[in-house]
């Protein structure tokens, strides 16, 4: 019986891995080209910057997340377009809708979603503390400041070292996570059913949305392959995935907390990350929406 959920594991993931490398190829190619051009768009962007980086925030991977973590420590965007950025990030959850080639409109749909509700929580932050950029303390240059919190998106995906080497070591790394996490649900609904784990946590209204963005906080892709994963078996409605997925941000918060240094403000955006995930999948559980 092991050895049978051991294979059954094993041949699900393996026939997503030429969809995942290519998708990556693709993603490590894009990554490179506009990169920069989109961190000094969102730079510059003004009161447009929790539009522009919720748009620019679709883009898979943790990397315009941490991109933009640092330019938050450099005081060039506001808490806001950062909050937009985390909330509209999809990590790895792109990938694998490509990679399981889940129809495009319900994608589309997806991503949508994590625009609009990364947009309309960026404006009501920069509303409600007045849009001003964040300020450096006492006796920090603002332009040293910059200068040494540049590490930018190049430390996140090694840009020196091309296209095709990230994005195997990428490609195996989540697979990995996909084998793991499939194997651990076999033999759960093996052991469980599938019926009783679908209404254990995750589907009940407001504790579901609650756990699952806890689950987002988890700084790593696991955590998006796992709510993906559990939204496409059946076992998890469209509100709790997209509360986890809107929370989470693979190493973004990682990367804020290292170098911005004012503690009171990454609590305060790791608290407001949180509950406006989560806001929003009660909110979209209560409307019924399901695509």
């Amino acid at each position: 019986m092991l050895w049978d959920m051991i294979w059954d594991a094993f041949m699900d993931t393996i026939k997503l891995l030429p969809f995942l490398f290519l998708t990556y190829v693709a993603m490590e190619y894009l990554e490179r080209k506009v990169g920069r051009k989109t961190e000094r768009a969102v730079g510059r962007a003004g009161y447009a910057g929790p539009a522009l980086g919720a748009v620019c925030g679709i883009f898979p991977q943790c990397g315009f997340s941490a991109a933009a973590s640092n330019l938050y420590a450099g005081r060039m965007i506001t808490m806001g377009t950062l909050l937009a950025v985390f909330l509209s990030t999809s990590d790895e959850m792109l990938p694998i809708l490509l990679s399981e080639q889940v129809n495009i409109q319900v994608i589309f749909k997806l991503l949508g979603l994590k625009v609009i509700f990364g947009m309309l929580a960026g404006y009501l932050t920069d509303f409600a503390l007045g849009g001003q950029r964040p300020v450096c303390r006492k006796g920090e240059n603002v332009e040293g400041h910059r200068q040494g919190h540049s590490c930018h998106i190049k430390d996140a995906c090694r840009c020196e070292e091309g296209v095709f080497r990230p994005a195997a070591r990428h490609t195996v790394q989540v697979f990995g996570f996909i084998f793991l996490f499939s194997l651990a649900l076999n033999a759960l609904i093996g052991l469980a059913g599938e019926d009783f784990l679908a209404g254990l946590f995750f589907n009940r209204p407001v504790v579901g949305p609650l756990l699952a963005g806890l689950v987002g906080l988890v700084p790593n892709c696991a955590a998006s392959v796992a709510l993906t994963e559990l939204y496409l078996e059946g076992l998890m409605g469209l509100g709790p995935m997209m509360a986890g997925l809107l929370v989470g941000s693979g190493v973004g918060l990682l990367v804020l907390f290292r170098v911005n240094h004012n503690g009171k403000e990454n609590m305060a955006f790791l608290l407001l990350l949180y509950v406006f995930g989560v806001a929003a999948g009660i909110l979209l559980d209560a409307a019924g929406l399901a695509l």
